[in-house]
């Protein structure tokens, strides 16, 4: 029997999933860099995520690492429960600790994916976001690859990240959003895109929640997801952590939360 999903469910790309997902960021060394200091823990963590707390809805990026978490996502739970989403993103280049420099360059999106489906040992991509629009690439050039590899099978629905009303507009002109990604939070309380994503029935899944901790130090867990759940049923955060404590006390921080 699977766990009840911690605050409600959510569609997201076709799959119905837990409304509090899992963001996979903070499964790296320091710097969003390399390997986790505890490989095991990191492991543990998401194992956890999905199997005994019902965490269905897993957020990575091929930029986490770079590499590391799509490799140890696979690690942890390939093969892939049917009811589990499996979010990635591409178009960021790391060429150092705790520096993001986006790329959109469609070949190297292209081949972004490529990597991405080996490193998760999948055919399809279900959920691929565009991690960052480059602007020195034309937003109608990046989505066409994108878009183009969705017609051959390679991703099932395609989602936009850190954006503006804009920015999903003119996306929505060529292809279908699935789902938004920007920060949304206690301290980063106003964003356009929330209310456009309602209008439009887009799924707006909030990174950084917990604004890197800072708000849990503050408030505790309970208050700052409360607070994100309760803006709209469309809402999907997604907390990081590495410490299974840590995992716990936030899915009993929703429990009965909506």
């Amino acid at each position: 029997m699977n766990p009840t999903p911690p605050a409600g469910t959510i569609t997201i790309a076709g799959k119905t999933v837990s409304r509090l997902g899992f963001g996979t960021m903070r499964l790296t060394g320091p710097g969003t860099w390399g390997d986790p200091v505890d490989r095991d823990t990191a492991l543990s963590v998401l194992r956890q995520a999905v199997h005994t707390h019902g965490i269905i809805h897993i957020d990575t990026a091929d930029a986490y690492g770079p590499h590391t978490v799509e490799h140890l996502v696979r690690e942890a739970l390939y093969p892939y429960p049917e009811h589990v989403l499996i979010a990635t993103k591409v178009g960021l280049v790391r060429p150092a600790p705790r520096q993001w420099v986006p790329l959109g360059n469609p070949f190297y999106l292209r081949a972004c994916v490529e990597a991405s489906l080996r490193r998760l040992n999948v055919d399809r991509l279900e959920l691929c976001y565009l991690h960052r629009i480059d602007p020195e690439v034309a937003l109608d050039d990046q989505i066409a690859v994108i878009q183009a590899l969705q017609d051959e099978g390679k991703i099932g629905h395609i989602g936009l990240s850190k954006v503006t009303p804009e920015d999903i507009r003119l996306a929505s002109k060529h292809v279908d959003v699935a789902a938004v990604q920007n920060v949304l939070n206690m301290t980063d309380r106003f964003d356009p895109a929330l209310e456009l994503c309602e209008e439009l029935g887009i799924p707006y899944v909030a990174y950084r929640p917990l604004d890197a901790g800072t708000l849990a130090a503050a408030r505790g867990v309970e208050e700052p997801l409360h607070w994100l759940l309760n803006r709209g049923t469309h809402i999907a955060p997604i907390p990081s952590t590495t410490n299974p404590k840590h995992l716990e006390q936030i899915v009993t921080a929703v429990a009965g939360g909506s």
